[in-house]
């Protein structure tokens, strides 16, 4: 027996509104009986973290709760970000024959079965009416259960009652995330399960994982506003014990000049470097990063500044999240290091105030690594971004002043530090154009379609709000006795619906609108038509690699 899964035209990774289709390969050496096979699309997003052995007493934070567990134990959450499933076995054509044991024989040979899956936008853990109908309280869910020999068997599917527990967040499927052994990483499968019913018979499992990336959200209006960070700085003046004295191999006319100029020590240089990005600060993955890099002379000097050196780095924050505890990991990569430039910065010429942009060509051509993922917020997971510069400067030339002992020509280095604490990382896949409008309908947080706007319920139809009712007169009605009037309730107040005649239905039924999800993923193609290539992503180095995190308990 072997069992083998092959997807069609899989590309380097999936996205959103992707089909993943493809075949189960099923090879048997004899006649099998078979109850059902079933083909699911999982991903799921794993933590765990260690219980600290002074939980609620550290310094730095506040006790928010008791502890998940015994201090020094490991409490993980699980959740099925991605959960879908068919059974591609048996067929119509086997169903209509009739079986006293639940299952169909399948002769020696290779079989295969078509399946087909399109990917969802957001996760669907985070929605608890679908959980609720996956498996459920105390029952027993799943395809061919209760049937079989001596009514055994059965393919088990997810008890989605365990996801109503933790808590969730509504937002778009996150990439593919490795990189954090024993503690976090988002993973996407394709499993297959093959029922043999049967006492001492178990059931046959196979499964493959993929790279997912996902679509990036609606980009906000090119303003031409920037974001940014500076820094002036100004180099310490030279005093007059730095001056070079005059030797006896001098001539006397060079000796006057230096003994005539020796109160005089030139200004030293001023300058302000200022970083600037767009704002919304937005960097895109294997693009490089839209900087600027601009100086402004402070101060009138004759002096020329250097820019010397050069590094930017990207960082990572990931947070990890576990049932209340909380934990942060940070990631570094390089995009630009230079050390050995020489760039001059402020001309001496140039009059005070003026700004220069630097020559972006230090940048232009480095893109961010592949393995950066862009920014996501899941159930449990945080990715965020940073970005970080090291500019460093020099008054005098570098290079000349390595050549020479002379203490007065030798250069000043100053070392800047420039910070970008909020920027964010997109994929680069562009959503399709109908799903960008949908998106726009909408109020910030919010994934949902527009509807018509909700109708009150009718009354029901009587002489006195009958069609005639405006031509009659007002009838008077007999006094009655005051009663206590009743406290105002709020409109569309979800305990108090508004109560209608027996039999009489209202215009609109006021139910959940559709999800995002729901309304415009069974509608709409995937953002590629399979002509333009697909963007690097090596966020998972293997992605049918063994897991990494601690076994379940």
């Amino acid at each position: 027996m072997s069992i083998k899964i092959a997807l069609d035209n899989q590309p380097e990774f999936y996205t959103n509104l992707d089909v993943v289709s493809g075949k189960v390969f099923l090879t048997l050496p004899k006649s099998e009986q078979i109850g059902s096979i079933v083909v699911k699309l999982e991903g799921e997003s794993g933590t765990a973290l260690q219980v600290p052995r002074n939980y609620g007493y550290e310094p730095a934070t506040a006790r928010a709760g008791p502890p998940p567990g015994p201090p020094g134990s490991i409490v993980g959450e699980n959740h099925k970000i991605l959960y879908k499933l068919v059974k591609v076995f048996p067929t119509d054509y086997y169903e209509s024959s009739s079986s006293p044991y639940g299952s169909y024989p399948l002769e020696p040979g290779q079989h295969q079965f078509p399946f087909t899956f399109k990917l969802p936008i957001n996760n669907a853990c985070s929605n608890p009416e679908a959980m609720a109908r996956i498996g459920g309280l105390g029952g027993v869910g799943g395809y061919g259960s209760g049937g079989g020999l001596f009514g055994l068997g059965g393919v088990r599917v997810m008890d989605g009652s365990k996801q109503l527990f933790l808590r969730h967040v509504t937002a778009t499927l996150p990439p593919s995330l490795t990189g954090f052994p024993m503690q976090a990483e988002i993973r996407y499968y394709i499993k297959v399960t093959i029922q043999r019913p049967g006492l001492l018979k178990e059931n046959w499992r196979y499964h493959i994982g993929f790279k997912f990336l996902p679509i990036e959200p609606p980009r906000p209006p090119i303003t031409g506003q920037e974001a940014f960070a500076r820094r002036p700085f100004s180099f310490t003046p030279r005093i007059k014990g730095q001056k070079k004295k005059s030797s006896l191999f001098s001539s006397k006319k060079a000796n006057e000049a230096l003994a005539a100029a020796e109160g005089d020590s030139p200004t030293p240089p001023s300058v302000e470097i200022s970083a600037r990005l767009p704002h919304p600060s937005i960097l895109t993955c294997n693009k490089p990063v839209p900087l600027r890099l601009i100086a402004k002379k402070l101060v009138d000097s004759s002096e020329q500044v250097h820019l010397i050196s050069l590094q930017m780095d990207l960082i990572g924050v990931t947070e990890i999240r576990a049932h209340g505890l909380f934990h942060q990991k940070v990631n570094r990569w390089v995009v630009v290091s230079y050390t050995d430039i020489n760039i001059p910065v402020c001309a001496p010429g140039d009059e005070v105030g003026k700004e220069v942009t630097l020559p972006d060509d230090l940048w232009r051509s480095r893109p961010l690594p592949n393995t950066v993922a862009p920014s996501f917020n899941t159930c449990n997971l945080t990715r965020k971004y940073e970005i970080e510069l090291k500019i460093g400067v020099s008054w005098g030339d570098p290079k000349a002043g390595s050549m020479t002992r002379d203490a007065f020509s030798l250069p000043q280095t100053i070392f800047l530090p420039l910070h970008f604490a909020n920027v964010e990382v997109f994929s680069g896949i562009t959503p399709p154009p109908e799903l960008l409008k949908a998106a726009r309908n909408t109020r910030p947080g919010e994934v949902t379609m527009s509807r018509p706007p909700r109708l009150p319920p009718r009354l029901p139809v009587s002489e006195a709000n009958g069609p005639n009712a405006a031509a009659r007169p007002p009838q008077r009605r007999p006094s009655q006795p005051s009663q206590p009037s009743m406290p105002p309730r709020p409109p569309q107040d979800p305990l108090y619906p508004p109560q209608l005649p027996p039999g009489d239905i209202p215009a609109y039924e006021d139910v959940p609108p559709p999800s995002y999800d729901e309304a415009m993923a069974e509608n709409l193609s995937g953002p590629f038509d399979g002509l333009r290539p697909r963007p690097a992503y090596s966020g998972v180095t293997n992605e049918n690699a063994p897991s990494q995190m601690p076994e379940k308990s």
